[in-house]
């Protein structure tokens, strides 16, 4: 549990970067740990694993300190079990781990679901400070620097990027150069995200409305609810609300990928996790899938996992 003065900290940074939380954050939300660091007016970090204590909904809002700010979300990548409370262990949550990157002027509203058990890192960063980070490679990312453009991007999480969280959160504070050592943390996670993004398929970004954010991620959850049984693109559609160019077009400008290959995606990341956490067999697993061809499986499961799938039950 936080004492006093880590609360009294937690505002202390939000307030130093002019950003409102509001009163229900402060009421309704249980922080058990967090650091935060601060390089004004470029940039600023803050991690943290809260308990959600009562269901509520808040419209965010950019930090005032931060000039033109993009907000890099680090989603449920590290475990925390608080050190005073031994009885009490908190697990990573259920969901699975994601980042998304999205202006910090794009109306947003974040909803806060009782009982949920959250871990985030979350890194503000001044547009023209990481354009001229980017140097030469900024070409490739225009989309982030349109200031005219609504953006979305959500994108799984590496080994590299997960590593590098659990440093920041697990690792003691160093006696010296505390700060400075964040920021090059900061900018190591930014590295292997942006690493990540220069591989996603090419995509022209157009303007995204709230209406359009919450079709596309309508489709994203039936296709999460139904990994053995793949929907049709007509029921797709009827979901999204919008023909079936748009759709597909804002699916990859927000996820990366095709409908057909993040579906696949998902169904291979669960058949290697029926594999490692349940020990299934790897026909066990692909029929679960939904395949009927293990060896259509067997391809399949080494294009996204990069192992086949009885070299992989075999390391586990």
């Amino acid at each position: 549990m936080l004492t006093e003065e880590d609360k009294q900290r937690f505002i202390q940074f939000v307030n130093k970067i002019g950003y409102d939380i509001g009163e229900q954050i402060i009421q309704n939300v249980e922080v058990q740990y967090q650091k935060s660091v601060t390089f004004l007016p470029d940039l600023a970090m803050f991690i943290a694993s809260y308990v959600v204590r009562k269901t509520f909904s808040r419209l965010t809002t950019p930090p005032k300190y931060i000039d033109n700010s993009i907000r890099f979300f680090f989603h449920n990548l590290f475990d925390y079990n608080d050190p005073t409370d031994e009885k009490r262990t908190l697990k990573r949550p259920e969901k699975p781990p994601y980042v998304r990157v999205f202006p910090s002027t794009l109306p947003h509203t974040s909803v806060f679901e009782k009982d949920a058990h959250v871990n985030v890192v979350s890194i503000f960063i001044s547009a023209d400070y990481l354009k001229s980070f980017l140097s030469e490679d900024a070409e490739a990312f225009q989309y982030l620097f349109a200031g005219d453009t609504n953006f979305l991007i959500e994108e799984f999480m590496t080994d590299d990027i997960i590593r590098t969280v659990n440093e920041l959160v697990q690792k003691e504070e160093p006696p010296v150069l505390k700060s400075y050592q964040y920021r090059l943390k900061a900018m190591e996670l930014l590295f292997y995200l942006f690493r990540s993004l220069s591989r996603r398929e090419k995509s022209v970004h157009q303007k995204l409305s709230d209406k359009d954010i919450q079709a596309i991620y309508n489709v994203r959850d039936k296709l999460v609810s139904s990994l053995n049984q793949p929907s049709t693109i007509a029921e797709l559609k009827q979901i999204a609300g919008m023909n079936e160019l748009k759709m597909r077009h804002l699916f990859t400008q927000i996820f990366g990928m095709g409908i057909y290959d993040y579906y696949q995606y998902l169904r291979m990341k669960e058949a290697a996790r029926l594999i490692r956490d349940e020990n299934c067999s790897v026909s066990e697993a692909g029929y679960k899938m939904g395949f009927e061809n293990l060896s259509h499986f067997s391809k399949v499961f080494e294009k996204h996992i990069g192992i086949k799938p009885k070299k992989y039950s075999k390391l586990t």
